[in-house]
């Protein structure tokens, strides 16, 4: 790359902010709506709907145009949708629901970064909030961080788990851990998606979760079949298991504290057992520009979430659960062409076995 190219690719690093902010205050304006339900407004016309001054909306609506996804007639002055028109309102509203959580939970986190990074605290969460420890701890008290990623975090659930359920096995009356199943979606997934005879699965996670997750089993008929174990995985981890599910865990800490992890797992199985971790991963080739996972996760991770952490390469993953005594049994990375083209996370499965 020649040195005008580095600095080139700088300037698109520079705008990238601006530009997005610039799309996500023309949905949270009403100005997307509105187009949609009466086409050939024009920018007074627009303010007028939305509240906002006409001169701003100009403004913000010349990158739309640029960018093609709003039409501008110069003869009438008026707007309507381009290539936002063919957009179906569910992808329309899961790339929404990834925009407002980076913005809620990312933006003015990162403005911190650097600092994040130097201490491997959130130093953002601190900041704004008086929060410390970890996003996952701030979100049971503030509201406007667990609306936001928590409705992102069901999102990505319901999109991923068919596929993670339908490359692993399950043998009939399996007992089941999910390791730090959250509120329970992913145990009720097992079920739906895995309906072997005689299977149970039991959530285990932060004593504060208990009752929100017995409510969705109960909301969602699997209280018979499902349970909840409080606890937290580094004081160790519950015996009397055949399968280990994690699941957009591991992804959250450092190589020690993975491998504290899959000590613990470890230990809680008999020989045999089996682990399936479902991680975003890096490729192999870190250049793969098709994998978003690099651009996103190492800020997230540091900046606003843990304060440590990260996904890693499918090989780092497989060599740790080795140095840990499990034998993979089976690893795949989803090929990103059959996820939709505005989600980020590349997600992997690996399988492995207890054998000492």
């Amino acid at each position: 790359m020649t040195p005008e190219a580095t600095l080139a690719r700088f300037r698109d690093y520079m705008v990238g902010p601006t530009r997005f902010m610039t799309l996500l205050s023309c949905f949270e304006l009403g100005v997307i709506d509105s187009l949609r339900e009466r086409p050939g407004m024009t920018a007074a016309e627009l303010g007028d709907a939305t509240g906002a001054k006409p001169e701003a909306v100009e403004q913000l609506l010349f990158l739309l145009v640029k960018e093609g996804f709003i039409a501008y007639d110069e003869g009438s002055a008026a707007y309507t949708l381009a290539a936002l028109a063919d957009v179906p309102e569910r992808d329309l509203k899961r790339a929404l629901a990834y925009m407002n959580m980076i913005k809620v939970v990312a933006l003015r986190q990162l403005f911190h970064l650097t600092e994040s990074a130097r201490t491997g605290t959130l130093v953002g969460l601190k900041e704004l909030y008086g929060a410390e420890g970890t996003l996952y701890g701030a979100v049971a008290e503030h509201r406007d961080l667990r609306e936001s990623w928590a409705t992102l975090m069901d999102t990505v659930t319901a999109n991923i788990d068919p596929w993670f359920f339908a490359n692993i096995d399950m043998p009939s009356g399996a007992q089941v851990l999910d390791l730090a199943g959250n509120t329970g979606l992913g145990a009720i997934n097992a079920h739906r998606m895995k309906p072997v005879p005689g299977l149970r699965v039991t959530v285990f996670d932060l004593p504060e979760k208990e009752e929100e997750c017995l409510e969705n089993f109960r909301a969602h008929g699997v209280e018979e079949y499902c349970s909840f174990i409080g606890g937290d995985v580094f004081d160790g981890t519950p015996k009397g298991f055949d399968v280990v599910l994690i699941k957009h865990f591991l992804d959250m800490f450092d190589k020690a504290s993975v491998i504290e992890i899959l000590r613990s797992v470890n230990g809680s199985l008999e020989v045999g057992g089996q682990v399936n971790i479902l991680v975003p991963v890096y490729p192999e080739n870190i250049e793969d520009t098709d994998n978003y996972n690099v651009d996103f996760f190492p800020a997230f991770f540091i900046g606003c979430t843990m304060g440590q952490g990260g996904p890693q390469k499918l090989s780092t993953y497989r060599s740790w659960l080795e140095e840990c005594g499990f034998t993979v049994t089976r690893a795949v990375t989803k090929d990103p062409a059959e996820l939709p083209p505005d989600v980020i996370p590349v997600p992997a499965v690996l399988c492995a076995t207890k054998t000492d």
